[in-house]
């Protein structure tokens, strides 16, 4: 992919995909819930598609119509063996959590991924998911494939998150909605809430008292209709742009506004850019607005503690908008990137040093140099969507042509993000 930085800017209003945690989890639910899921919105991406391949193994009737997904769930008992392992793709969402969903059953499952995915650790969710009674190994005790084997009784615990990771807390609690007993997750720091949100809505006893999430015993979960707030995530690499790029002016529509996920906001408002939220509403428990963002002269922040949790995913982005601001950033606690689709910390820093960015890697951050603009370079997104958009945001502000190779990975969460940004630029 090439991409000119040559006096461009962002304005109009930009619709971007569905939100994919929420897509992910309207088709997990929805599969095991009695009657019929309506899903609006939903994102169509390869991670999602994985998911919605991996229950129509397991029996599930799953249709797409007029970008209207309708889910014929099968009740918490209802799911078959698959005929074939379980094929997760490069998504560490759907392993995770599915985990949870699997070792309630009374089959057994395996569930592997791409090259990328095999070689991320599960060993945070073998280690809650036996303590439940659950039979669940992988290679090593640590890496996929994993083998799921039904058990006799599973049984609710209590449980101390040691890291802020909302797979780890849904892949708990979807088990515990095969086990006997109530089950309390403490967390450590919040961590985004979509699980708790949608099982509620979809009428799981669950509730939350401080940091403390109570589920208790689950009879039966009922199909609901269900909307897909726009992706904020996605929504991120825009909102970085026109903070960056001279004179754009942005309203991105109907973007999911989870407490759990808009902690780029918080600090973004922080670095001085002007950034508006408009238009609030609310569909399954999940809160919708609009973002109204403009051109700003950014300065350096320090980020680090509980906020880390809620921008988890944007701080590849959020490194873009650091070496654009004036002044030096320190990001910190953020050393869970170090295992995603690729060492996000190690890939940021390798790419934005090509651009000229003074910008060093900490055992769990970065600091990063500011600079006025940034040099056209021959990039690598590292086979890993978010490095692709955040880079691509970078070569914007390149002076000349910069390359991204590898950059069709966007596809695993936001297809048609070029087409998407290109109709938003203007060129002077």
């Amino acid at each position: 992919m090439i991409i000119e930085g040559r006096n461009a800017c962002l304005k109009g209003e930009i619709v971007v995909p569905g939100d994919k945690s929420i897509s992910h989890r309207s088709i997990m639910i929805g599969s095991i819930a009695e009657g019929i899921t309506e899903i609006d919105n939903f994102l169509f991406s390869e991670d999602t598609w994985a998911t919605i391949d991996c229950f129509k193994n397991m029996g599930v009737n799953i249709t797409s119509k007029n970008g209207m997904i309708e889910v014929k769930g099968v009740g918490l008992n209802g799911l078959k063996p698959s005929q074939k392992p379980l094929y997760c793709g490069n998504s560490g969402t759907t392993m995770r959590l599915i985990s949870g969903i699997l070792i309630g059953q009374d089959f057994s499952s395996t569930l592997l991924g791409d090259d990328s995915l095999n070689k991320r650790p599960m060993k945070r969710i073998i280690e809650p998911l036996r303590k439940m009674g659950g039979l669940i190994e992988g290679i090593k005790d640590e890496y996929p494939p994993l083998q799921i084997h039904p058990t006799q009784i599973l049984s609710g615990i209590h449980y101390q998150m040691p890291i802020s990771s909302a797979q780890v807390k849904s892949a708990i609690l979807f088990a515990s909605l095969y086990s006997k007993g109530e089950t309390a997750i403490v967390e450590k720091a919040f961590s985004r809430d979509h699980t708790e949100r949608m099982l509620e809505y979809f009428g799981a006893n669950i509730n939350k008292k401080d940091s403390i999430i109570f589920i208790n015993d689950v009879q039966r979960l009922e199909g609901k209709r269900v909307f897909v707030p726009n992706d904020f995530s996605s929504a991120a690499y825009f909102i970085i742009a026109a903070l960056t790029l001279k004179n754009s002016q942005i309203k991105l529509k109907d973007v999911g506004l989870n407490d759990g996920r808009i902690g780029l906001l918080k600090v973004l408002k922080k670095m001085g850019g002007y950034i508006e939220v408009e238009n609030l509403k609310s569909f399954n428990n999940e809160l919708v607005g609009d973002i109204n963002v403009r051109y700003s002269k950014l300065k350096a922040v320090e980020v680090g503690g509980d906020i880390i949790s809620s921008l988890i995913d944007e701080i590849p982005a959020l490194a873009v908008a650091a070496s654009l601001a004036d002044g030096t950033t320190v990001i910190r606690n953020a050393e869970e990137l170090k295992y995603k689709e690729t060492n996000r910390l190690k890939a940021i820093r390798t790419e934005l040093r090509k651009m000229g960015v003074g910008i060093d890697e900490l055992d769990d951050g970065l600091i990063i140099e500011g600079r006025e603009s940034l040099k056209p370079a021959i990039l690598d997104s590292h086979m890993d969507h978010r490095i692709a958009m955040a880079l691509s945001i970078a070569a914007l502000n390149g002076k000349g042509k910069s390359q991204i190779n590898n950059a069709d990975c966007v596809n695993i969460s936001f297809p048609g993000f070029y087409q998407t940004l290109y109709n938003s630029l203007i060129f002077s």
